[in-house]
């Protein structure tokens, strides 16, 4: 066709300027709470979208393009921000007025206004004589269509008049008419059938002559062009000349010619009509005036009514002319004429099929401001990620159970185990399998690798050498003590009762106290000792066979047995009937290997199944979905449930794997059974049996070795722990017992210089008081005592041999040949002594003297005379301890061994509270009574406790036993000591360095080595 017929285009809107960037600025900063600066990339972006659509845009598809981006960013935007108010100002399309209103709806009413405008301009400058062109136009009528629908559906109480509801209607009924008429134009072209065209027609002429009824109530508002309404009533006229035109045909083809050359008529009629009106039309149509018609629009509908005018009256006459000469047919009247049927073939597109296209979703490009999502969205993804979690939760227990379930069933019909046997069994002999079992090999590896890093010899040196560096320092501290004691009665031998120092035995007995536990816990440790040796020497052989190549010697002997023997003796008679079984057993075996197979092909493809769900649960986002149903209340749960089904196949793919493997495994189980059935009797199986029972208790052999030899490092590991500690504890007492002894000795030093002092001031004073008794020659000495002699002789105190110093005038006579030694010269410790007579002599009674001339210096005050400890009757106060059978100091028993075998000294005279030295006294400490009705024996020193056999030997204690007395010139003897305050309270000069009692070690013999 020469002229195609002009299409009405929507006029677009015109708007300004608008500010997107402050207003999602202060949202941003108050209801997100993040910093606006962040997105000032995202402010710019948009700000240069709605530019890009609405401003210097044409009315192409790069126009219709940015238009679909900016309104698809303009929907996002609402979700996010649909408190947010900017002022947009849109002049109408028809009157030009100004509309400004601050709803984010308006703009999007408008840029969907502008929408349908363009696409209404692409639909009707479509070439419509090419089959693509005229369908690009159906198309984008119908868009067109659906846009303003959806403006009238969505947006009530327009504020300008374009936007209203007549206006938008008006506009949808003129865009389905003209879309109507571009399908007549492709039927008519593809030449389809009379009928059809003519409903078609029909359906077009309907609505042309409705538009042409409409516009008439607009033509007063001035809101059309008024060559909108000539246009609509030239094409009302001729698409009802087309329709009768068409039927007419279709008529006379049916062989109603009287119908027909009617129908002909009355679409004559219309087509003069409509000719008539286009000329008018063309006469006075001008370009400018219409910028929403083609250019063309007056000559092409002008020259399409006059060619279908001419096209009626020829079909006339010549219908006319056949009816006159054959058909004679009788006319009815048009209005007895039959209607003709309308078709619509022309729907509205809604815009939802247009957004939802891949190409205009890749025309709007991702969400400007994705990374803003609301609190509402961030929960709503949050249920849709717990679902997506069951779902995967469920399927990896499903797939867990399976494993299980497969792994349960083989391990209790023992494939994997026996089918070795079965297989070595077609082999015809009994390999088949490594010599040396796996955890014997694992065994091998963890035992080398230990005695590699510490071997067990090396760690029972260590023991050893740590065991003997203890006893050696705790035998030194015992000795330290033994001696610092000798030492202190050594000078108290010396000095008498002049000698003041503490004796060691009260001091000593924290220190002695933890020698003694030492001792205990290393003798009990020595014992444990001996239970790891003999731990290891139980199985060190093993071991040793274990870590040497031998090891596969001896499995390898223990499964050869007698002789390599064919396991299969089925018959013995017939060598066909075993190779007949071992073929059949071979085919089982193969049958069952080739489904354990399957089944680790099976596990394999669930892993990767599982595999690419998870991979595929944790890209699934759904947030974006969330936020544009954000209004629609309630579309959660079948939006989930419509997106779980994504990973349906997944788990369809599952749960296949499952059923093939539960029908592998009873096929496992059906052929295991006939193996058994077929190869589990005869010589050979008895000859499998009693080789793995062989092989079954070397590996207990070499089971109970190892665990044997790890208990025995284990109680090695425990004993070197032991000794480290008592080696620091060994040592602390050592430090102790030195810091003791070095003080005693300081301690002794002085009081053996003071003493040595006050022996030389107070000879000459005591020869100037009795120069009678100094000048008195002195008697000769008694015959001396042998066992006195030799209990100093083995003391080794008197070096140089024993001498026999003039013993003091005594006022009694003798009664016994005995003695007193001077004092060792080795413990003198450098102060030179005066001679006996100057210390024993007895003074004569001493006048009255001012109390400077005494040469003794004055006594501290007395005490009550009950709170003095006498050897004859001990205070009630002090408890009385007998001395026990043995002495508690073994290093001190040369002194008890020695004194005890000297003879019982007769009872001295009995003496009547003679006061020695005039009425002199002596502090309560040091006092003494004499004890007339019985001899003088010994003294004992009191214990607070009874006495401990230190280090497993038998204590006794300390026995001193003074020389007998048989002179009455000698002064009286040293006063007794109470020891009883000094064992309650120790010294606080070695409180604090003297460690308290130390825990017993008993821990380490019970656990020790086992």
């Amino acid at each position: 066709m020469a002229h195609q017929s002009p299409m009405i285009a929507i006029p677009k809107k015109s708007t300004d300027e608008v500010d997107w960037t402050t207003p999602i600025r202060n949202i941003i900063a108050q209801s997100y709470g993040e910093s606006p600066d962040n997105y000032a990339a995202e402010c710019a972006a948009l700000q240069r979208c709605r530019q890009d659509a609405v401003r210097g845009a044409g009315s192409d598809l790069t126009a219709r393009d940015l238009l679909y981006k900016y309104f698809g960013q303009l929907e996002l935007l609402e979700l996010r921000f649909s408190e947010i108010r900017v002022n947009f100002p849109w002049r109408d399309a028809f009157t030009n007025k100004l509309t400004v209103q601050t709803s984010i709806a308006y703009e999007k009413a408008s840029i969907i206004f502008q929408i349908a405008a363009t696409h209404s301009a692409i639909a009707a400058s479509q070439n419509r004589s090419d089959p693509e062109g005229l369908k690009r136009s159906f198309h984008y009528f119908r868009t067109c269509a659906g846009m303003l629908t959806y403006i009238n559906d969505n947006f009530l109480h327009a504020p300008s008049t374009d936007l209203s509801r007549d206006v938008i209607k008006f506009l949808v009924n003129i865009i389905l008419a003209q879309a109507t008429e571009v399908f007549f134009e492709k039927c008519r072209d593809e030449k389809k059938g009379n009928a059809l065209i003519s409903k078609i027609a029909s359906q077009a002429s309907f609505m042309y002559s409705s538009l042409a009824e409409e516009v008439k109530e607009f033509m007063g508002k001035g809101i059309f062009d008024r060559n909108w309404v000539t246009l609509i009533q030239i094409k009302s006229k001729y698409f009802t000349s087309i329709m009768q035109y068409y039927r007419g045909l279709a008529d006379h083809a049916a062989g109603k010619h009287g119908d027909a050359l009617v129908r002909f008529t009355v679409a004559e009629t219309n087509a003069k009509e409509a000719q008539r009106l286009a000329s008018t039309f063309d006469s006075v149509f001008v370009t400018q005036m219409s910028p929403t018609l083609p250019p063309d629009a007056g000559p092409s509908i002008r020259d399409l009514t006059k060619a279908h005018y001419a096209v009626c009256v020829d079909r006339k006459a010549e219908a006319q002319r056949d009816n006159d000469l054959i058909y004679n047919a009788v006319l009815p009247t048009p209005e007895a004429l039959p209607a003709i049927d309308k078709t619509a073939v022309a729907t509205p597109i809604p815009i939802q099929d247009v957004y939802s296209t891949p190409d205009v979703q890749k025309v709007i490009g991702p969400d400007l401001f994705i990374k803003l999502i609301p609190l509402s969205v961030h929960e709503s993804a949050s249920v849709y990620s717990e679902e997506k979690a069951k779902l995967v939760r469920a399927e990896v227990e499903n797939a867990e159970s399976a494993e299980v379930e497969v792994r349960s069933a083989l391990e209790a019909l023992g494939v994997k185990e026996g089918l070795a046997r079965y297989r070595a069994i077609v082999e015809g002999g009994v390999g088949g399998e490594e010599e040396i079992p796996v955890e014997v090999r694992r065994w091998r590896e963890d035992i080398g690798v230990m005695e590699d890093r510490e071997p067990v010899e090396g760690l029972m040196a260590d023991l050893t050498r740590m065991k003997e560096a203890v006893a050696r320092e705790l035998e030194a501290a015992s000795r330290d003590l033994e001696i610092e004691s000798k030492d202190c009665e050594m000078m108290r031998v010396k000095y008498e009762h002049l000698w003041t120092q503490e004796p060691s035995a009260s001091l000593t007995r924290a220190l002695r106290a933890d020698l003694k536990s030492h001792f205990e816990a290393l003798q009990a440790a020595a014992s444990s000792d001996q239970q790891v040796v003999a731990l290891w020497e139980a199985v060190r052989n093993d071991i040793l066979l274990l870590l040497s190549p031998e090891v596969e010697d001896v499995f390898r002997a223990s499964t050869e047995g007698s002789g390599r023997e064919n396991l299969l003796d089925l018959d013995i008679g017939s060598e066909g009937q075993d190779d007949d079984e071992r073929a059949k057993i071979g085919q089982f075996v193969e049958e069952i290997d080739e489904r354990l197979g399957r089944l680790n092909k099976i596990s394999r493809e669930r892993n990767e199944v599982l595999k690419d769900l998870k991979e595929k649960v944790q890209t699934d986002d759904v947030s974006h979905l969330l936020l544009v149903n954000r209004r629609n209340a309630g579309v959660e749960p079948t939006l989930f449930a419509v997106e779980l089904e994504k990973f349906r196949p997944f788990q369809q793919r599952l749960a296949a794997t499952v059923h093939a493997q539960e029908v592998t495994v009873q096929e496992i189980n059906h052929l295991w059974k006939g193996l058994r059935d077929l190869a589990g009797r005869g010589p050979g199986a008895r000859k499998w049996e009693e080789r793995e029972k062989r092989k079954k208790d070397t590996v207990k052999r070499f089971s109970r070795a190892r665990d044997i030899y790890m208990e025995a490092r284990d109680g090695l590991a425990k004993g070197l722990q032991f000794y480290r500690e008592l080696t620091e504890l060994a040592n602390q007492l050592k430090r102790n017992v030195s810091e003791f002894i070095s003080s005693r000795a300081a301690e002794r030093e002085r009081l053996a210089g003071q003493l040595e002092a006050q022996k030389r001031l107070s000879s000459p004073t005591g020869a100037g008081l009795a120069p009678s008794l100094l000048d008195k020659p002195p008697r000769p000495p008694p015959p001396p005592s042998s066992s006195l002699n030799a209990s100093f002789a083995a003391m080794s105190i008197n070096k140089n041999g024993p001498t026999s110093p003039p013993p003091p005038p005594s006022r009694v006579p003798w009664d016994g040949p005995t003695s007193l030694p001077p004092p060792p010269n080795q413990y003198s410790n450098g102060v030179s002594q005066l001679p006996p007579s100057s210390h024993y002599s007895s003074p004569p009674p001493m006048p009255p003297s001012p109390a400077g001339a005494s040469p003794y210096p004055p006594p501290p005050p007395s005490a009550p005379p009950q709170s003095q400890p006498s050897y004859a009757s001990p205070p009630q106060s002090q408890p009385s301890y007998p001395p026990p059978p043995q002495d508690p100091y073994a290093g001190l028993s040369m002194f008890s061994s020695q004194f005890s075998t000297s003879p019982t000294p007769p009872p001295p005279p009995p003496r009547q509270n003679q006061p020695p030295y005039g009425a002199q006294q002596y502090p309560p400490s040091q006092s003494y009574q004499s004890a007339p009705q019985q001899p003088f024996q010994q003294q004992h020193y009191p214990s607070p406790q009874p006495p401990q056999p230190p280090y497993g030997q038998p204590q006794q204690p300390y026995q001193y036993q003074q020389p007998p007395l048989n002179r009455t010139s000698l002064p009286p003897p040293p006063p007794p000591v109470s020891y009883q305050s000094q064992y309650n309270a120790p010294s606080a000069l070695y409180q604090g360095g003297v460690p308290g009692s130390q825990p017993p070690y008993g821990q380490y013999p019970q656990n020790y080595g086992r």
